[in-house]
């Protein structure tokens, strides 16, 4: 008698394979990177990037980005547009809907109304920020903003399509827009130590009024900048180590909290991964790795794992998060990086009526080499991380062996 049947081996295989593949997901998408395989789309991919349009094309999803090449933005360019102005206008070029070059070609009853980015900003009246799809005798299809009511560019070719998740098309000129090009105002600037002073980073801000650091991160707001600003309590316990930094480790130390990019909290869970921070410099590394979780998005460096557990401000091209604790950069603090060994496991101990045994010396491991920068006690959670990363090893050999068999099982059904 067979202890299993085919049937059951096969669900229960299938099963297993189902546990074993991914989560399906989306597909991720980079705007930048895709334009940067076409040099012929330099000025428009510059223009995404300094306005900030770039990374909230990458985190949305059915997009389709109607790029100009360097030739067709000459126009434009000459209208020497604020940078504000400038966002606005390439905002009406980003639809918030997915046309490839087949879809473009079966626009239903031969035109499509679509919604840009602009108008998703709220900034644009009435339908000013929506554009026409004309489907054209010829094989042509035609591209022009309500606010110009005529056509004013057509589809060239497509450069790169990620199916219902973004396209990105060349279109021959940019979409001239009255509203989009009237001039913006400029957002006032923001005091970000007053700013975390009132909201339970005092410590944070005025270690950095201190600190010549102060100036770097001024210096990032307008081309992007994101600060992970640990609260006070946290601050508060770092301090005696703080002040046993040279005045260059401290710096180090504040800068290593900012990244030089805009990152929202949405975005931040979609690019989980190492980034560089303000103290990223040459051999200096000074990165961190982003990580999701649950619903909680952590930062963690060699030394500590902190939560992000609040938001100070998000106003583009600003952004301030509040931590449960300060970042430690393992070029700060490479003594904590060695701590003691576990003692030896029960197992190999000494037996209970063995005296002999018992007498025996125990010997210390050598103290941790101690950085001149800071301590050398080891912070909490460095070797709980490593722990954890082998037990989840174990746990997926198993699965693979149980997974073996079955398929062994199986195999022998069959024949």
């Amino acid at each position: 008698m067979q202890l299993c049947s085919m049937a059951a081996v096969t669900a229960v295989l299938l099963s297993l394979l189902v546990a074993f593949l991914p989560a399906s997901t989306v597909e991720a998408h980079n705007i930048t990177k895709i334009l940067n395989d076409f040099p012929d789309f330099s000025t428009f991919n510059h223009y995404l990037t300094i306005t900030h349009l770039a990374d909230e094309i990458n985190n949305r999803q059915t997009i389709t980005v109607c790029a100009v090449d360097n030739a067709g933005m000459a126009d434009l360019l000459s209208k020497h547009l604020s940078v504000y102005a400038m966002k606005n206008v390439l905002s009406l070029h980003v639809l918030l809907d997915y046309f490839g070059a087949k879809k473009l070609h079966q626009i239903t009853n031969g035109t499509a109304l679509a919604a840009t980015m602009f108008q998703a900003t709220g900034t644009a009246s009435g339908s000013s920020g929506f554009v026409n799809i004309t489907d054209l005798k010829g094989g042509k299809v035609g591209f022009g903003s309500e606010d110009s009511g005529k056509t004013d560019a057509t589809f060239v070719k497509s450069l790169k399509e990620i199916a219902y998740n973004i396209s990105v098309i060349q279109i021959s000129s940019t979409l001239p827009s009255a509203e989009a090009e009237a001039p913006t105002p400029e957002p006032a600037a923001v005091n970000i130590t007053s700013l975390m002073s009132a909201h339970g980073c005092k410590n944070f801000a005025e270690a950095l009024l201190a600190s010549s650091a102060l100036k770097t991160f001024s210096d990032n707001i307008d081309g992007g900048l994101s600060v992970f600003c640990p609260l006070d309590d946290a601050f508060k316990a770092f301090a005696p180590k703080f002040k046993n930094l040279t005045i260059a480790g401290k710096q180090a130390l504040l800068e290593y909290h900012g990244v030089p990019v805009y990152q929202s909290m949405s975005m931040l869970k979609s690019s989980n991964g190492l980034m560089n921070t303000l103290a990223t410099d040459g051999a200096n590394k000074y990165d961190f790795t982003v990580q999701n979780d649950g619903q909680d998005v952590t930062i963690k460096t060699k030394l500590v794992t902190a939560k992000i557990v609040g938001t100070l401000i998000d106003q583009q091209p600003l952004i301030i998060f509040t931590l449960n604790k300060v970042l430690l950069p393992e070029e700060l603090f490479k003594g904590a990086l060695s701590p003691a060994p576990a003692p030896a496991p029960e197992a190999d101990a000494p037996v209970a009526d063995s005296p002999k045994s018992s007498k025996k010396k125990k010997h210390k491991s050598p103290p941790a080499p101690a950085s001149s920068d800071a301590p050398a006690d080891s912070p909490d959670g460095a070797v709980a991380d490593q722990e954890a990363d082998g037990s989840n090893a174990v746990e997926i050999k198993g699965f693979r062996l149980a997974a073996l068999g079955l398929m062994l099982c199986f195999a022998s059904l069959v024949m």
